[in-house]
């Protein structure tokens, strides 16, 4: 295909594996990652050494306090990281109001800048927490906004298309994908309580953890001890 992407990279498991599929398709790379005051903000330290495995041509960081509003286990210390339950299906105090779309006006204005006609995002309707802006009728809507709030798809007839690879893969389906176009897998976080050691027992970690067993391989990653 060729041409530019732009990639939200959080230094996760899923966002790695879209690196590793805009990269397949010929892509240049132009992630971008945010500093929005996580509790594990280990995870921008696993998104810039992905960035620079793959030599990308620039890699963005914004930095948004999503502290200041507050409302998730993840940007209030006094809201706890709960335990995790691979099979949820309501909201858990893990959701971030707004983030997916917040993040992806982000994108979505750093693709005009740069000229890219891809913005892909690793959201998944299958193994995921319940959040409801990883949902498919969510990227629908948002990408119904982008063709009418850009420049670049009302004037310059250059759309760009919001990519979803992961949408209904599940977490093992991912991990075959990501493994198969080498995607450096030992370089990312998903854990929630972003230690060294992943804790293997938030949200996060109980669906990366299925996920790489589904797939019959170990997770490259150091979990605290007695793990697995």
């Amino acid at each position: 295909m060729g041409g530019k992407a732009v990639i939200l990279l959080s230094g996760g498991l899923d966002s790695c594996t879209c690196m590793a599929v805009a990269r397949a398709a010929g892509y240049e790379l132009y992630p971008i990652s945010f500093d929005y005051h996580q509790r594990h903000d280990r995870e921008l330290d696993c998104a810039k050494r992905i960035a620079a495995h793959y030599h990308v041509a620039e890699h963005l960081i914004i930095e948004t306090n999503m502290n200041a509003i507050g409302g998730s286990a993840l940007t209030d210390d006094s809201i706890a990281v709960p335990t995790g339950d691979a099979d949820r299906t309501e909201i858990p105090v893990t959701y971030v109001p707004a983030r997916n779309l917040i993040f992806l006006s982000y994108a979505l204005a750093f693709a005009e800048r740069v000229g890219a006609t891809h913005l892909y995002i690793g959201v998944n309707s299958v193994d995921y927490s319940g959040y409801p802006d990883c949902r498919p009728e969510f990227i629908a809507a948002f990408q119904a906004a982008a063709d009418a709030a850009t420049a670049a798809a009302t004037e310059r007839g250059r759309r760009i298309v919001v990519e979803t690879p992961l949408q209904h893969l599940s977490k093992g389906e991912i991990v075959r994908l990501g493994t198969e176009l080498g995607a450096p897998y030992e370089l990312t976080t998903s854990c929630y309580r972003g230690g060294v050691e992943a804790c293997g027992v938030c949200d996060s970690c109980v669906l990366r953890l299925r996920g790489f067993a589904e797939a019959g391989r170990r997770d490259p990653i150091p979990y605290a001890a007695g793990v697995r």
